[in-house]
């Protein structure tokens, strides 16, 4: 039985951005929650980490059809680190070197971010089979 996905990849990609949008709408109504009781900064600590968990399982089993490994669980924090680079620099980028507004430049380097994040996200779901079983 092979481990990767044979989903098409256009589909993994749909995919992906749903669970995107629900992912942070996860984190959102989490953060709120928390915020009754917790100081901001905890609120959105926690919030970050269980929905990021909660992205992990939900591209694992929606996304890429495949099997959850603690491998994958402890490397999966690395597309939130490639969003953030990428996103900050894409703010930087679109403020300070374009010299455009900064109310909708997260947004614009959000959406920019989205097919690296992708593509490290897919790399670290399906690593290449060497060949065992």
């Amino acid at each position: 039985m092979a481990t990767t996905s044979t989903r098409p990849i256009m589909g993994q990609v749909v995919t992906f951005a749903v669970v995107g949008v629900i992912n942070t709408m996860t984190y959102y109504g989490l953060y709120l929650l928390f915020l009754t009781r917790l100081p901001y900064l905890a609120a959105h600590i926690l919030a970050f980490i269980l929905s990021m968990i909660g992205s992990f399982f939900l591209n694992a089993r929606f996304t890429y059809r495949t099997r959850p490994t603690w491998r994958k669980f402890l490397l999966f924090p690395l597309t939130n680190a490639t969003n953030f680079v990428i996103t900050t620099v894409g703010v930087y980028v679109i403020v300070d070197v374009l010299h455009a507004g900064s109310r909708f430049a997260p947004l614009l380097a959000s959406a920019a971010a989205i097919p690296v994040t992708f593509v490290v996200s897919r790399t670290i779901m399906l690593p290449r089979e060497q060949g065992t079983a």
